[in-house]
């Protein structure tokens, strides 16, 4: 399965507690749950992917039906779902 255009959801749902480049650290987290990454360009799009400061967990996120769904909304309720799972 490849990322669906405009849908950006596993850049917005999960926290984060690797660092993202242009987002500051804060207890331990550089994105929180439900926060847009700074990283993810106006059009739903890694303006990172393929750059060696990507982290590491976001180059693990692989696209697939059960976590992406069948829309962009079905992915954000399902990750949001599986949001506190991701706090640290």
């Amino acid at each position: 399965m490849n990322s669906r255009p405009g849908c950006g959801a596993c850049c917005i749902a999960p926290s984060m507690s690797s660092p993202i480049p242009g987002m500051p650290m804060m207890n331990g987290t550089s994105k929180t749950a439900a926060v847009r990454c700074v990283q993810l360009s106006v059009d739903d799009r890694s303006l990172i992917f393929g750059h060696p400061d990507r982290p590491e967990v976001c180059s693990s996120l692989k696209p697939a039906p059960d976590m992406c769904g069948d829309s962009r909304e079905q992915a954000l309720r399902w990750l949001g779902v599986l949001a506190p799972e991701t706090e640290p």
